[in-house]
């Protein structure tokens, strides 16, 4: 299934001018615990689904108590620069709708 198909919530934000945030919560805790152990949801795809290098995606982190990910990119250029495509970071989810898990 594709990530989009399972979460409650999937949005992104500006963490600070340099990174932005993605936010990842679930409908229930089978959802969430199934992803997690799928082991699907890493760096290395979240890199792949943006076409960035990996080293641009700075934190893949679970929170179990929350049903949630949150995970943490390195901006191509600070939010405000010229060339900054999303000053506020709110469109930046979209790539991981279609990751499949």
């Amino acid at each position: 299934m594709k990530l989009g198909e399972l979460v409650k919530v999937l949005r992104s934000k500006n963490a600070d001018p340099f990174t932005v945030t993605v936010d990842i919560v679930f409908r229930d805790e089978e959802t969430y615990r199934r992803v997690k152990a799928s082991g699907r949801l890493t760096a290395a795809r979240v890199a792949k689904a943006y076409r960035i290098p990996e080293e641009r995606v700075l934190k893949v982190i679970f929170y179990d108590q929350a049903l949630a990910v949150k995970i943490a990119i390195l901006r191509e250029t600070p939010a405000g620069h010229p060339g900054c495509r999303d000053v506020y970071g709110c469109q930046q989810h979209v790539p991981l709708l279609d990751l499949e898990i």
